[in-house]
């Protein structure tokens, strides 16, 4: 049953999933699985080394889907930073209409981007109002707010997503999705109702049979605990979330402990080298990796087609059934407490809050974390 929400409207997809731009993660393989399953599936420009790579891997994912993907651009500081605008343009090229942008001082790339006829959708990312408010007058069509429980760089408010979509709620003149924390239709449920057009997922969607990583990183997440990542580079106001491993460890010691404060004594710990041979090599201790608190949420490797059904449905009985909890007579009270060490409840639950969320069973992975 296809959602009817701006995000839907707007791009073309059956259910307002959004796959986030990952690096060393957004290839063709993994955006045409989420497309074809109905979400809108993202190409990473900067996991290609040149822009010429990146039409190439454009050109291999209209081959592996005929719906509707975007391409992510993040600009990030860099000693030698890549050529933005030689990667928008090919994007423009390839006919590619959906970008979604994040980073310093996006406002060139944005102006590119909407200078083409006919102009691109764009979703940016934030991470605070300030910064959406800002997005805002630059022309994006989208805003995706990213609350604190997000992977990677989740800035330096630490303002969850409760707090955040709400306030966007009340100030955003224009739509937005809601990012970090998300992995079933429970949340997704939880989002529109929140004022979100949909949700973007990162992490849920790495542990997935299409995920180009190693199968170890994607058991890694299945066997994770929502308290299993890392604030790291918080000293120097750089904060990302990571997989909590041996090399996290070692640079909030250093992070910690050091005198000088000079980033060099961290950089060994965190290069993006290192953790790009993580999703190779499938040692999870090898280098740093972003991951969500959302891990502890996960609990199966489904293909993208099974997650974004699955999704959908979830988000449909959790709608529906809210609407069950409106009765025209207030029910009678029965102010009784259960006896001392009886451990069970007598109390009537909605369908949805009753689901286990065990749901590795179905695919034999994983295990309770229960």
């Amino acid at each position: 049953m296809p959602f009817n929400t701006a995000l839907t409207r707007k791009l073309g997809i059956r259910v307002p999933v959004v796959q986030g731009g990952m690096q060393w993660v957004g290839y063709a393989e993994m955006a045409s699985a989420v497309s074809n399953a109905g979400g809108l599936g993202i190409l990473t420009a900067l996991t290609q080394p040149t822009p010429e790579d990146l039409r190439k891997e454009i050109q291999r994912c209209k081959k592996m889907t005929k719906y509707p993907f975007g391409v992510n651009l993040t600009l990030l500081p860099a000693m030698v930073p890549p050529d933005y605008s030689a990667y928008a343009q090919v994007v423009l090229d390839e006919g590619i209409r959906i970008v979604e942008t994040a980073g310093n001082s996006p406002g060139p790339i944005i102006k590119q981007l909407k200078e083409a006829d006919p102009p691109c959708v764009i979703l940016h990312k934030c991470t605070t109002i300030r910064h959406a408010m800002s997005a805002v007058k630059l022309g994006v069509d989208f805003l995706s707010i990213d609350g604190f429980e997000c992977a990677g760089h989740v800035g330096e408010t630490d303002i969850t997503n409760l707090i955040l979509l709400s306030r966007a709620r009340q100030t955003m003149p224009i739509p937005f999705i809601a990012s970090g924390g998300f992995a079933d239709g429970q949340g997704l449920a939880a989002a529109i109702s929140l004022g979100a057009e949909g949700i973007n997922m990162g992490t849920r969607f790495m542990c997935t049979v299409e995920a180009p990583i190693h199968h170890n990183i994607k058991q890694s997440i299945v066997d994770a605990q929502e308290t299993d990542t890392e604030l790291v580079l918080r000293r120097w106001k750089n904060t990302s979330r990571l997989f909590k491993n041996k090399v996290t460890a070692e640079a909030t010691r250093v992070e910690r402990e050091s005198t000088t404060g000079k980033f060099e004594e961290v950089a060994p710990f965190v290069s993006g080298k290192r953790g790009r041979q993580v999703f190779l090599n499938g040692d999870k201790d090898f280098g740093v990796w972003t991951a969500g608190q959302v891990i502890g949420l996960i609990h199966d490797i489904p293909t993208c087609q099974d997650l974004v059904s699955r999704i959908e449905k979830e988000a449909i009985e959790t709608l529906t059934g809210a609407n069950k909890l409106i009765v025209d007579k207030q029910p009678e009270a029965d102010i009784r407490g259960k006896p001392i060490g009886d451990v069970s409840s007598d109390l009537k639950r909605s369908e949805t809050a009753r689901k286990n969320p065990g749901e590795a069973q179905i695919y034999d992975i994983g295990k309770s974390k229960l």
